[in-house]
């Protein structure tokens, strides 16, 4: 039996690797144009690029590897097939439920981490990707130049006459607020870092609000904050579970929860799949592993985004339970009444 186990995992793993890199890759290059966009808005190094890669690999591979691993073991199992070696083992007494129960404990296995994978690790990915983005847009507005249009400081276009040794002088800001025009000038400023806020500190200026009225301020100092977003802190188990804490009243977050939760269960509760898709007789059936195992990849994850969208924690009772009895139907007519 272990010897079998090990044929079997051998040739499935001559097929599944090809499939998952194939599948890695593309979607890798998709997620690396997306990165790249970020380029028109902030300045990335290479070493940043591959850092910001790295915050989606545990999105990659919970696309990739459950349809990888559906697609790869039907296809070995058809491999078998064709070469009648399956119809070998089942002629020695070895039935396509006891081949089911060599691969049940490893598909078991990946539901866990795919569920740790999509419920823990992407949402702390997200969180160190969000806060890489904040830090840049802060670099973004600590770096400003004198002589430069468009600058933005928060809410206010910011322009500088001069800059030398981080004192800034001739200041313009300017921001148009219910229709009015707030411009502030001022003779010097300087600059402070606060994490993740700055503190923009005016010298020796003035305000002026121009609406139907001219108001205008006088003032010796004024400090400016640009506050910007700090996202949700991830960094324990305690973080997690207040992060998923509000899914109900979240509609994008409950969508994300469940078809979290169904696909990484999909390789597990399609196991009848397999045989049925895998099993057949070379002499008498054609292989039709590839057309059927990729057509019921795509079913299964449009049904779940669909379902989690429109039906929300009720989709995870359903489906499931829907694709098992529709796999042991067809188990049923195509494999159980034959071998």
């Amino acid at each position: 039996m272990n010897k079998l186990k090990k044929y079997i995992m051998k040739t499935y793993s001559q097929t599944f690797f090809p499939i998952f890199l194939t599948l890695f890759i593309i979607t890798s290059i998709i997620y690396l144009v997306r990165i790249s966009a970020l380029t028109s808005v902030m300045s990335i190094n290479f070493l940043e690029l591959l850092t910001l890669y790295s915050y989606f690999i545990p999105t990659i591979l919970f696309y990739t590897l459950p349809i990888s691993i559906f697609i790869s073991i039907a296809l070995s199992l058809s491999k078998l097939s064709s070469e009648y070696e399956l119809i070998v083992i089942t002629s020695f007494g070895l039935n396509p439920t006891k081949i089911l129960k060599l691969i049940l404990p490893s598909l078991i296995l990946v539901t866990i981490f795919l569920v740790i994978n999509s419920l823990a690790l992407i949402p702390k990915a997200d969180y160190l990707y969000n806060t890489f983005k904040e830090q840049k847009k802060q670099e973004a507005q600590f770096n400003i130049r004198a002589s430069e249009y468009g600058q933005e400081f928060g809410k206010w276009l910011l322009y500088v006459n001069e800059e030398k040794d981080g004192l800034y002088k001739d200041i313009v800001l300017y921001q148009q607020n219910n229709n009015e025009d707030i411009v502030i000038i001022a003779k010097s400023a300087t600059l402070e870092n606060l994490h993740l806020s700055l503190g923009l500190h005016l010298k020796d200026g003035k305000a002026l609000k121009m609406g139907q009225e001219l108001n205008q301020i006088n003032f010796e100092k004024m400090t400016l904050y640009s506050q910007l977003k700090e996202p949700k802190h991830i960094n324990s188990i305690t973080d997690l579970l207040i992060y998923w804490s509000d899914i109900n009243s979240d509609e994008i977050k409950l969508f994300k929860f469940n078809f979290s939760i169904l696909l990484s269960l999909f390789p597990l509760i399609s196991i009848l799949f397999f045989i049925s898709i895998g099993f057949y007789n070379p002499r008498y059936n054609k292989n039709n592993a590839t057309a059927y195992s990729v057509f019921l990849s795509i079913l299964f994850v449009v049904a779940s985004q669909k379902l989690s969208k429109d039906l929300g924690t009720i989709s995870l009772y359903i489906l499931p339970t829907f694709w098992i009895l529709f796999s042991y139907v067809v188990y049923r007519l195509k494999i159980k009444s034959y071998y």
